[in-house]
């Protein structure tokens, strides 16, 4: 397939494998601290470290372009005003359940809800980060920055030992030139893509030399895998770190444009589609099928408890998307009201499109 609607389905499909690698990490590190011990899922984090997130940025910024040139006001509505009103939403249920409830200290969840806002909370850090992103990205296009200064800068960032201590600095400095680089190398990452679909063997060699990179520089002198983190070795070091989040995150493109072809995959695509979902919602079953697992004590395997917790936290997010379209109820969780948006653009209460000529 080609054209628009091939590109959705491998831009989903990347999705899918990017949110699937985020909450298995998630999933594995935290039984992994549990249990004290490792599984087989820290191996394959760990093979998947240097692009992991970056991926996930790159593909968030890749339609930028498509909205970068409308009035601030249409631009924050849809890409700085749509990722806090989800954050602050999320965040204050997190927080509600995991400090107020969870915890039963109610002073201490006021506590963090104000940090909440100047602090991204918990998982929930991307979607703060997204809407920094578009921020800055959007004040950069106004003053005509040109992109290869902006890439260059960016990149020496994320290069540089910044870590202040501030969530948002060090997380800015680590992957800003992702966002950035989805945005601005767009049109060559959809003709790679498109080379793909002509030259399936070709496509399919290059991916395994990758790959063969990509692990000999993780097990490499100095990797260590332990139960809350990993060490990539070599793949590590500031600059070859860089190069090889920017060669995984294209890899995994086309590896996501390879799979489009398999019907069998399809539910790998249509979970990318939820992604932001999952994101959001999935951090609680986590935290609860963990938590009865280790009590129950039935299962001592690290790799399988870290497994069952990493399905229930992905299939948990999308029951309760099916509930929410099923009932009618709840709709806020997943679906922007309209008090939440700008007044006078699309979605608002007083919008008014402007009739086609």
């Amino acid at each position: 397939m080609s054209g628009n609607a091939s590109r959705l389905e491998w831009v989903d499909m990347a999705k899918g494998l990017s949110i699937l690698l985020v909450v298995m990490m998630h999933s594995a590190f935290g039984v992994g601290e549990e249990t004290g011990a490792t599984g087989y899922l820290h191996w394959v984090i760990a093979w998947a470290s240097p692009f992991r997130m970056p991926e996930f940025f790159a593909i968030s910024g890749l339609f930028l372009s498509q909205v970068i040139a409308r009035d601030w006001a249409r631009y924050a509505d849809r890409r700085i005003v749509h990722y806090f009103y989800f954050y602050a939403l999320w965040a204050l249920i997190h927080i509600l359940f995991k400090v107020a409830l969870g915890a039963g200290d109610p002073l201490m969840a006021l506590s963090y809800i104000g940090w909440a806002i100047v602090e991204p909370y918990g998982v929930l850090w991307f979607i703060y980060m997204l809407g920094v992103f578009s921020a800055v990205t959007k004040f950069l296009h106004e003053i005509r920055a040109p992109h290869l200064a902006v890439l260059g800068f960016a990149a020496v960032l994320q290069m540089a030992p910044i870590h202040l201590g501030s969530y948002i600095v060090d997380q800015f400095a680590e992957y800003f030139v992702y966002f950035y680089a989805g945005y601005v190398l767009a049109p060559q990452l959809f003709r790679l893509v498109e080379w793909t679909e002509r030259h399936l063997a070709l496509a399919t060699a290059g991916l395994a030399a990758w790959a063969l990179i990509e692990t000999a520089l993780v097990f490499s002198p100095g990797f260590a895998v332990m139960p809350g983190a990993v060490n990539g070795g070599l793949s590590e070091l500031p600059g070859l770190h860089l190069i090889l989040a920017l060669l995984g995150a294209g890899a995994l493109c086309v590896f996501a444009a390879l799979l489009t072809r398999l019907p069998f995959m399809d539910w790998l695509r249509w979970m990318g589609s939820k992604s932001i979902v999952i994101y959001l919602a999935f951090a609680l079953p986590m935290a609860v099928s963990r938590t009865v697992l280790m009590k129950l004590g039935v299962i001592s395997d690290t790799g399988l408890l870290s497994t069952i917790v990493m399905v229930v936290a992905i299939v948990s997010p999308l029951v309760l998307y099916w509930l929410v379209e099923r009932t009618g109820w709840g709709k806020f969780l997943f679906e922007r009201p309209a008090w939440a948006h700008i007044p006078g653009t699309p979605g608002s209460r007083n919008y008014q499109a402007v009739p086609a000529e």
